[in-house]
């Protein structure tokens, strides 16, 4: 570092020094800087005038000295006038130099000065340099952040942002002198603009990421859908092999565990990928900026635009129109709703369960007011049971992302209803026309195959086994017996088809079939029956009993069937069908509507009985009409009441016997009749002969016979020759104990009228008769 030059303020003691200097060299020394200095002040004429000062002390200190000793004044003279010389000589060359150095010292100014000036220059130039430099580094910067944006490199961008902002513009812009203070400010102010850009351009991206997640929401619940299918179809052969794990549901923990070996990533395979970068980027750089709420609401709202937008205003359940089917809107809310799910766990603090649920219940809540409204169009049980089988499925696939299905499930019970509905309206008339198209003929069978058919389709147990029977040959039911059994077997196939999948209400099946079933039985089937009863073929009738008999016994079958069918979670105990005692009472009814045919027909011809109360001769042989009507009797004996158990055969034939006989008997007590003779009792005897003889020779006659017992007493009576016996009440007991009281004497009255009037008198008072 160059000494500083040293500055007078008083030439004098620097006179004083140069002039006592011990040499030449320091002469010289001293000397050059009082005269630079001189120079270089302008005070050249100060350091003159301290010379002439100093060399006048001189000429006094020698005048003085001169003036005591003389010739040392002399000498000191000479001497001093030498000096003097010299000294003028000195100064001149004084004045040279200083005039030659003061030259130089202009010169050398001039040079410092342009050198000042030109180190200013480049002082100015490199803080400019600087400054430009700095400039140019944030320039690029900032043109850097907007390449990046330009290349969706938005998070790179907004740091690149934030570096800047920390790193020099915040710093320039705390201080108001530095030279970069302006374009900082206005880079600073420009900020703002550049983040909204990148926040529009992230958001763009999200809005394009979004629109094709929209675009693939459909197709993704399809691929969710296949991939429920395969684990569906993986459990089931399992089921199969171990019937054990038939107690573990699709997306139970046990069916999960053992299907881990199968893992298949929906939103990730060969079909559809899912990439969630623009979500997680446009994520993140809202945070960056501080929007995160604002973002999470935006986010929102479009999700439920989009949602919206998804499904549509009706669904179509029968026809086959792709955009508008019941897969497509379920499809496209379950890839939706796995969308949101796979949001929520990849990005909670984006999407909340709360969010993520009041979309889905939404979006149920709309797909089940559509589906409800479309099943108004819905007539055929298949589709509906089609209809069941996607809902089951999207239930299933959600189920296994976490999503609240109770909502289905209830719904489900909407369309088993529905279901349920269609299958007995459809079962209903299929039965309807069973019984209105039967012959209500035995049934014929031409060959083993059709009997085994039978046996399998029926509740018909043969004495014989196939190998016994002789074909062709004839079952003792009517041919709609089996045809309604196999619709019986469909009806409860197809009932149990709807809980295949998965329903969560077994018990409501199980009862809603008993119900059905029962009200098919006894409302299609029993009241038609009964219905046909009013007809008068007699055996269009014994064939509508033995039908009842079969359907009580098949109604007995259904029962223990029904209760072997039923899910675990139904109540226990016995299943009654209010049908089997509405078939067992029909029979009675039938039974009825028979001896009312029978007692008819016997009716019929009894009316035609034709005696001759007053005949002149008696007769050689039975009454024709008594001849028919025991040909009648012997013929739906063997041919129309063959096919009916034994039991109800006797109990017609008790009853048709005895209305026959009371009928007999009601002919003499006609009150028509008038006078009976005993050529007429003959006849009438010999009838009830003929008439007993009869039934004497029917199986179980002893029984039989009895109901002819008050029939034969009375004509017994009228043939007497001793009529006071009837009148003894002993002698009456033993001999006409079956004889009605009031019309035994009624009819010995028609038989008697030549007897006595006091006789007559006698008998009527005695038995109450006037």
């Amino acid at each position: 570092m160059p000494r500083k030059a040293q500055t007078w303020d008083d030439y004098g003691a620097a006179v004083d020094q140069i002039i006592l200097s011990s040499s030449d060299s320091d002469f010289l020394g001293q000397l050059i800087p009082v005269l630079k200095d001189a120079t270089t002040s302008g005070r050249a004429s100060s350091l003159v005038q301290s010379l002439s000062n100093y060399a006048e002390d001189r000429e006094a200190d020698i005048e003085r000295i001169s003036l005591t000793q003389h010739e040392e004044f002399l000498g000191s003279v000479n001497q001093l006038q030498k000096v003097r010389e010299g000294t003028v000589a000195l100064t001149a060359e004084i004045l040279e130099l200083n005039e030659s150095i003061q030259a130089s010292t202009e010169k050398l100014a001039q040079q410092k000065q342009g050198l000042v000036d030109t180190r200013a220059v480049r002082q100015n130039i490199t803080e400019v340099s600087d400054s430009l430099k700095e400039s140019l580094r944030t320039l690029h910067a900032v043109n850097n952040a907007h390449d990046l944006i330009r290349k969706k490199q938005y998070y790179a961008a907004l740091k690149s942002l934030d570096d800047l902002q920390n790193e020099y513009l915040i710093p320039t812009i705390q201080n108001k002198y530095a030279t970069q203070y302006r374009l900082a400010d206005l880079i600073q102010k420009s900020i703002p603009a550049s983040q909204k850009t990148i926040s529009e351009a992230v958001m763009t991206d999200l809005n394009t990421w979004l629109y094709r997640i929209r675009e693939t929401s459909q197709f993704l619940g399809e691929v969710a859908f296949y991939h429920t299918e395969q684990r569906r179809d993986r459990q089931r052969k399992r089921v199969e092999a171990n019937e054990y794990l038939s107690h573990f549901k699709l997306n139970s923990a046990i069916e999960l565990v053992i299907d881990e070996s199968s893992e298949y990533d929906v939103l990730d395979n060969e079909e559809v990928q899912v990439d969630f970068t623009p979500l997680y980027e446009a994520l993140h750089i809202h945070t960056a900026l501080g929007q995160s709420d604002k973002f999470r609401s935006d986010y929102a709202a479009t999700r439920r635009q989009q949602k919206d937008l998804l499904i549509p205003n009706t669904v179509n359940l029968v026809s086959d129109d792709e955009d508008r089917s019941l897969s497509s809107l379920l499809e496209g809310i379950a890839g939706f709703a796995i969308i949101e799910k796979a949001t929520m766990q990849r990005a909670p603090q984006l999407r909340s369960s709360v969010d993520v649920d009041e979309l889905w219940d939404s979006m149920c809540h709309t797909a089940i007011t559509l589906i409800t409204k479309a099943l108004n169009e819905v007539s055929n049980a298949e589709i509906l049971l089609n209809i069941k089988g996607v809902v089951a499925l999207f239930i299933q696939t959600m189920e296994g992302w976490g999503y609240s299905v109770s909502m289905l499930n209830s719904f489900q019970l909407t369309l088993f209803y529905k279901y349920a509905e269609l299958l007995k309206r459809r079962f209903s008339d299929d039965f309807q026309e069973i019984v209105s198209t039967d012959d209500y003929m035995p049934m014929a069978i031409n060959s083993v195959e059709e009997y085994e058919k039978v046996l399998n389709v029926s509740w018909y147990t043969s004495d014989k086994s196939a190998e016994e029977l002789t074909f062709p040959c004839v079952l003792p039911f009517s041919q709609m017996y089996p045809l309604c059994c196999i619709d019986i077997r469909n009806f409860l196939n197809q009932f149990y088809f709807f809980s295949d999948d998965h329903f969560q209400h077994p018990n409501v099946i199980d009862e809603t079939l008993r119900k059905s079933l029962d009200e098919l039985l006894t409302e299609k089937v029993c009241q038609s029956l009964v219905e046909r009863l009013n007809s008068q073929y007699l055996g269009q009738i014994v064939q509508i009993l033995i039908n009842l008999e079969h359907f009580e016994i098949a109604c007995q079958e259904l029962e223990q069937l029904l209760i072997r069918a039923r899910s675990s979670t139904s109540a226990g105990g016995p299943v009654t069908l209010v049908s089997t005692e509405k078939f067992r009472n029909h029979k009675k009814t039938a039974e009825k509507r028979i001896f009312e045919l029978v007692n008819s027909k016997i009716d019929d011809l009894v009316d035609t009985a034709e005696y001759d109360w007053m005949a002149s001769s008696p007769p050689t042989d039975p009454s024709s009409y008594m001849q028919t009507l025991t040909r009648y009797l012997s013929t739906i004996m063997t041919s129309t009441l063959l096919g009916l158990p034994r039991e109800i055969k006797e109990l017609i034939y008790f009853d048709a016997l005895s209305h026959a006989a009371n009928k007999i008997l009601a002919l003499p007590l006609s009150p028509e009749v008038k006078k009976i003779n005993p050529n007429a009792v003959t006849a009438m005897a010999k009838d009830v002969q003929y008439l007993t003889k009869f039934v004497s020779s029917l199986e179980n006659a002893f029984m039989l016979e009895q109901n002819l017992d008050e029939l034969q007493q009375t004509v017994a009576l009228l043939q007497s020759d001793n009529h006071d016996e009837f009148f003894d009440v002993s002698t009456r007991n033993k001999k006409y104990g079956r004889v009605d009281a009031i019309n035994g004497p009624v009819l010995l009255e028609k038989l008697t009228q030549s007897v006595a009037p006091a006789t007559l008198a006698n008998f009527s008072s005695r038995f109450g008769l006037r």
